[in-house]
């Protein structure tokens, strides 16, 4: 069975507000609720593991009963950085059997079913696939407040979630040295690093991440227009 990893255990500082941004509401909802029903009308993912900060996890399991989460399968404590939180989330499926893995942002509410079910198969055809979206500005590189180069922006793509890979590959990626480390932030560069070659999805620009409180505001919006 596919699983997917619903790493949900950030605090979200730059957010602001008392709770932890996963747990604000849009349109009533939590966010990590918004997040996870769209795992629950995908085709390729059996069930979902939720990262959460500790202290969390019978306050996120009774929201997931009222809003009636089939697929969610267990929650687990995270770790001190994103990459230790996957990692806990991966040691939480040893004995499963797990095919696919999907990892996920759990502030990434409006992908879509078909966009998760089309970087699942991909996975499942290669090995490791990352959703993600063309880069429509141009990109700098800047050190010391100067441009060092323009890369080409037809080359450049921006990196989203989810990024789903084989259990196997992505749990030998993660047993790398220093890949729990804080400077990791996306699994892709993981596995990368293992020389394996990682199959690009195309996705949109709908596929926001909550960070800001301007991202808010934006969400709003984007469920709005999507009801």
């Amino acid at each position: 069975m596919n699983v997917a990893i619903i790493v949900a255990a950030g605090r979200g500082s730059r957010a602001g507000g008392a709770r932890a941004k996963q747990f604000r509401e849009i349109s009533g909802i939590p966010i990590i609720i918004h997040t996870l029903a769209r795992f629950e009308l995908c085709e390729t993912v059996g069930g979902s593991v939720v990262v959460l900060p500790e202290g969390e996890r019978e306050e996120f399991l009774s929201l997931a009963e009222t809003h009636g989460l089939r697929k969610v399968s267990r929650a687990v404590g995270g770790g001190a950085t994103r990459a230790e939180s996957v990692w806990r989330g991966l040691r939480s499926l040893e004995a499963s059997g797990a095919g696919v893995v999907a990892v996920h942002d759990g502030v990434r509410p409006f992908v879509t079913p078909a966009e998760i079910d089309r970087t699942v198969r991909a996975a499942e055809e290669s090995g490791a696939a990352i959703l993600a979206a063309p880069a429509v500005e141009t990109v700098k590189e800047v050190e010391d407040g100067r441009v060092v180069r323009t890369p080409e922006r037809a080359r450049l793509w921006l990196a989203q979630t989810p990024q789903c890979f084989r259990y196997e590959l992505l749990r030998s990626a993660y047993e790398q040295p220093g890949a729990l480390g804080a400077d990791v932030t996306d699994c892709s560069a993981l596995v990368e690093r293992l020389g394996h070659a990682v199959r690009v999805v195309e996705g949109g620009a709908h596929n926001v991440k909550i960070t800001t409180p301007r991202d808010f505001a934006l969400a709003e919006v984007l469920l709005k227009s999507r009801q």
